[in-house]
């Protein structure tokens, strides 16, 4: 009688266990059902400083490996021309050895600063744009509400935070941060964006 009651007794425990992992499954399976992935809507996100007057100093300092306070201080020794347009080849040296004298301690060469400078040169105007490539994100929506962001592709040639929006979901606030360093194909991406509390 004993070990029959043993046997009982383990028995109802074991019971009691798979009907708790079969519930903790299904409610788990519930709550993923109750989840759906909205494409999220990205735009701007291309001003500029006004101290900068149209150029994309973020995306260029990024470029160059240094802060943007830093290029700003190399660069106001500097004469430029209009943004978008060429100097002629006296003022453009006499440009590149202000830069260089200013940058070179951060390890900016001549080459490097050739490179970024004319992947960020561009014509102002509609339409105009240095190389961008808008990101891919999609937002996590729970009862009609987003829950949290996932970045598919932080895309490129962000020099400010882009508006975001969901169509058909609430949001709260976010915060958008974008990463800026030396590959030009993803200076200026988005790394994650975080809802607000």
């Amino acid at each position: 009688m004993r070990r029959q009651s043993f046997f009982y007794r383990m028995a109802g425990l074991i019971s009691g266990i798979v009907v708790t992992v079969l519930i903790s499954l299904c409610s788990a399976q519930s709550q993923t059902r109750d989840v759906i992935r909205v494409p999220v809507v990205i735009s701007g996100g291309h001003e500029t400083d006004p101290r900068d007057h149209g150029r994309p100093v973020v995306l260029v300092a990024g470029g160059l490996g240094v802060t943007p306070e830093i290029f700003r201080d190399a660069f106001s020794s500097v004469h430029p021309v209009a943004p978008g347009s060429y100097p002629d080849q006296e003022r453009a040296q006499q440009n590149k050895s202000v830069l260089l004298s200013a940058l070179g301690k951060y390890g900016v060469t001549n080459e490097k600063l050739d490179s970024v400078s004319n992947y960020y040169r561009y014509q102002p105007g509609v339409g105009h744009l240095w190389p961008t490539k808008t990101a891919i994100m999609t937002a996590l929506v729970r009862n009609g509400a987003v829950t949290s962001f996932e970045v598919t592709d932080g895309g490129a040639g962000y020099s400010s935070k882009p508006l975001i929006s969901v169509p058909g979901a609430k949001c709260r606030g976010v915060t958008v941060n974008l990463c800026y360093g030396q590959n030009l194909q993803k200076n200026g991406s988005i790394g994650s964006v975080i809802l607000s509390r």
